[in-house]
């Protein structure tokens, strides 16, 4: 008979997993005839797993742990919260400490006009509040049939019913029935895979004016908002050309649409500004945030409210009827409020713009060289990888889309870095407490990820363009 596993080892934690766990984004059946990866504990800018491996976490998580793993005064002050408080909720008249002054924090550092926050449990939420609020701010301004939202192609803003169908992800659209009515979906600004013949400033306008065409077709009176992350993040970190997002702001407002920023990837200081809208040169009416505003210490999101949603909403919106159990909850704002400290006292946001941001960039950029790399790119802290078999053609493997990804993907892994792979591509937001020497040995490692991949590709005879 066969001894059951230990019960701190990998064997009895797979075993759990896979009898009773269903991941995200997961074929259920191959993960458990795999063996998931078991992460036990992190510190500063590293994940161990339970086989004593240490994994320089490129990912910052899930793109949240922006002020590295392991800050007791976040665990503290959440602790501390809790032993006093330990929940109630923002309804009926009611709020408490610490959604009070973590609403004023926010509102210190948003865009200027930018003065109120409704809060969520995270971004699929605070997507869906968008889709919520903006319907009924119109509604509230006597133009209920302004109700379409602009979207763009491969973009994410979550996975809820609402979220899911903003977001332009084919294989989301394929289950559940969605996109939802009400939802037109656009070219996003991808330049190397769609941007042909056009240099890239010429191509950021054309992605542009899809919006404006988009809008013109549906008649700007039925348009309530486009929506777009300032830098797609699950598409694949597509960064725009810089003319696209000024020519964006300038259509919506010429046609009285809302713009709106979801910045639950890019908001507290991913690219070096407080916000990617500030980065990217914009004044949005609406900004969606997660992820970086607790640097994932506890679930908690929300949206930023500029003064004309706003303003519209106090004067003339009545009763919203829209609300989450955990909206401000004491936990998730007293993480919050400690994380602002640390990103206001440590100068992590400005140590991304001016430090560590520019210095990961150089290396990043230079891998541009590598034979297997088509384009290197990387905003603040956050970067991508193309990789291609034929770089003047800006080609596609003959593969299927994403082999070769989750190829480099796990050869990262084993080499000791997280990258994650989208498509063909690989993709990187490591923490703002990154080190000079960590990012230097981030930077020798991907170079022996993409050398050991080009090799197998040799190999295998995957060298080859569609």
């Amino acid at each position: 008979m066969t001894s059951a596993p230990a019960s701190n080892s990998t064997a009895h934690w797979r075993h759990l997993d896979a009898a009773h766990h269903l991941h995200p984004f997961s074929n259920t059946k191959s993960l458990n005839a795999e063996g998931v990866r078991v992460i036990t504990h992190a510190a500063g800018s590293y994940i161990f797993d339970s086989e004593g491996n240490k994994i320089l976490d490129g990912m910052s998580g899930l793109w949240c742990s922006s002020v590295g793993h392991g800050r007791h005064d976040i665990v503290d002050a959440i602790s501390d919260q809790l032993k006093t408080l330990d929940y109630y909720n923002t309804f009926f008249k009611t709020t408490h400490p610490a959604a009070a002054e973590l609403a004023a924090a926010i509102a210190e550092v948003a865009p200027a006009g930018m003065r109120h926050v409704f809060f969520t449990s995270g971004g699929s939420e605070a997507v869906d509040t968008v889709i919520r609020m903006v319907r009924h701010y119109w509604a509230a301004m006597g133009k209920p049939e302004k109700h379409i939202f602009i979207a763009r192609r491969n973009a994410y803003h979550g996975s809820t019913v609402g979220g899911a169908s903003l977001g332009g992800m084919k294989p989301m659209h394929a289950q559940g029935g969605l996109p939802i009515p009400g939802i037109v979906h656009v070219q996003q600004p991808y330049w190397w895979a769609e941007g042909g013949d056009m240099t890239p400033e010429a191509f950021g306008l054309h992605a542009a004016r899809e919006v404006a065409r988009a809008i013109d077709e549906a008649g700007a009176e039925n348009v309530a908002a486009f929506i777009g992350e300032p830098i797609q993040g699950a598409g694949g970190v597509v960064i725009p050309p810089a003319t696209y997002w000024p020519e964006v702001q300038k259509i919506c407002r010429e046609r009285d649409v809302l713009l709106v920023s979801d910045e639950v990837i890019c908001g507290f200081g991913r690219t070096g500004e407080w916000f990617g809208c500030q980065y990217m040169g914009v004044a949005p009416d609406l900004i969606t945030f997660a992820k970086g505003v607790t640097s994932g210490y506890f679930p908690l999101g929300g949206v930023i409210v500029g003064a004309r949603v706003a303003e519209g909403f106090i004067e003339h919106g009545g009763e919203f009827n829209h609300g989450f159990t955990y909206s401000g909850h004491p936990g998730g704002c007293a993480a919050a409020l400690a994380n602002l400290r640390i990103l206001h006292g440590e100068k992590l946001v400005e140590r991304v713009k001016s430090e560590i941001g520019p210095y990961l960039q150089a290396r990043w950029l230079k891998l541009a060289e590598h034979p297997l790399v088509g384009e290197a790119r990387m905003v603040g802290l956050i970067g991508a990888l193309e990789l291609t078999p034929d770089k003047a053609r800006r080609a596609k493997f003959a593969q299927e889309e994403g082999t070769v990804g989750l190829l480099c993907r796990d050869i990262s892994f084993s080499e000791g870095l997280v990258m994650r792979a989208v498509r063909d591509g690989m993709i990187l937001a490591p923490p703002f407490t990154l080190s000079f020497a960590e990012a230097d040995l981030l930077a020798d490692t991907a170079v022996r990820v993409l050398d050991r991949t080009y090799a197998e590709l040799q190999a295998r005879g995957w060298l080859v363009a569609a």
